[in-house]
Order: C-alpha cells, then structure tokens, then sequence
C-alpha cells in the first residue's frame, strides 16, 4: 500500500463541513483577515422553514484549510506581511550565518538537513540603526499599521482601540519582522483569549512533512 504523504491527509481533512472560509478586506486590498462561515439550519416554523443566515466566527486554522488553495509544502506559507514590513522603511537586509545542524535538532547533518522550505531561503532582516520596529513603538508614535487593522476586523473592534491598548501597554503585538508570513494577532485582556502550543521538531525523525502533519 502506498503510504500517504501528510500534504495529502490535509487535503482529505482541511474542509470542515457545512462551512467554508471567507475572507474581509480591510482599506487596502491586501489586508485580507479570514473567518470560518458556518451554515445554520432553517428554524421551523408552523408553516415552513424560515433560513437563517450564515454565522461568522474568529477562524485561525491557517492557509491550509482553504479550499481554494492547492497545498504545496516545500513553499511554506505566503508572506501575508511582507509588504507592510518593507514600506515603512525601517529595516534592512543582513547575511546570517549557516544554519547548524543543532538549530534543528540534530547533533550532525542528515540527509533532511537539506529540505528546507522555498521561503526561508531568504536574508534575514533588522531594525536600521536607530530605528525600532515593533508594533509596540508604532503604536506609542500613533501609527495605525496594517496588522493592527487586520486585528481590528479580526477582533471586532476599532483599529484606534487596538492602537491605544497596545500603546499603554495592556495589549501586546508579537510580529516578528524575520516572520512575514505569521497572521497578526493580539494578547490583552480586552481581546479574545489565545492558547499558545509549543510544537517543535523531533531530535529523533523530523521532515517537512512531518513537521506541518503535527
């Protein structure tokens, strides 16, 4: 029997039934914040069945569980952030050193050492000297940016909200510039309660696919 590779187990299991992913656009095209809509069932009334529109709610479960979109593994995730970090010209590209085999958990090379994602293939960024680029520092300047209005519609609230709590210090942004391709998000009390899961990679087997599988 031919053994399934995990890409093609979430083609089998990314669709949740009776719902699909929809997406809301912000004020530029490419703040595109995604939900799950779920199908209700019609009430039943006397005489007939009244429908009952869809019902909307806060989805994560990432570019994978989009039936519009083919899974290609070795590509690793679209860079969602990348143009909002470039424009606010504040960072710069630098050359990092060689990846060792420790960074993945291994105490030598292996053959898997080589499989890495297309998209992290890529020079790693930093703050230009004297600049700051968190979201925190944004924020405290009064500067709305494109992933505090993506957690706006993602949360429900204002986007001048968003900014003010992260501003006086009761919310925080975690938007790492080296991860373009991570779904902005917010932690504070005021917003909706996040779980961290801590996945890393195996010392003993460990791939591409069966890191994406876990």
């Amino acid at each position: 029997m031919k053994e399934q590779r995990p890409d093609e187990k979430l083609n089998l299991v990314r669709n949740f039934p009776k719902s699909k992913k929809v997406y809301v656009e912000g004020a530029r095209a490419d703040i595109k914040v995604p939900f799950r809509e779920i199908e209700l069932s019609p009430t039943m009334t006397s005489s007939h069945e009244e429908p009952n529109a869809p019902l909307r709610v806060y989805d994560t479960s990432g570019y994978y569980t989009d039936d519009q979109v083919g899974i290609e593994i070795e590509k690793g995730l679209p860079t969602v952030r990348h143009q909002w970090i470039h424009e606010r010209g504040d960072i710069e590209e630098y050359t990092g050193r060689t990846i060792r085999p420790e960074d993945n958990g291994y105490k030598k090379k292996t053959a898997n050492e080589d499989l890495v994602f297309q998209g992290l293939k890529r020079q790693p960024l930093k703050a230009k000297k004297g600049r700051n680029v968190t979201q925190l520092h944004y924020a405290r300047q009064g500067i709305i940016t494109p992933e505090m209005e993506f957690i706006a519609i993602r949360e429900g609230m204002d986007a001048e909200f968003i900014c003010k709590e992260v501003a006086e210090g009761r919310a925080i942004i975690p938007a790492n510039i080296n991860h373009p391709e991570s779904e902005p998000m917010i932690i504070g009390r005021a917003f909706h309660v996040k779980i961290n899961a801590n996945i890393g990679n195996s010392a003993v087997t460990s791939s591409i696919y069966e890191e994406v599988e876990k």
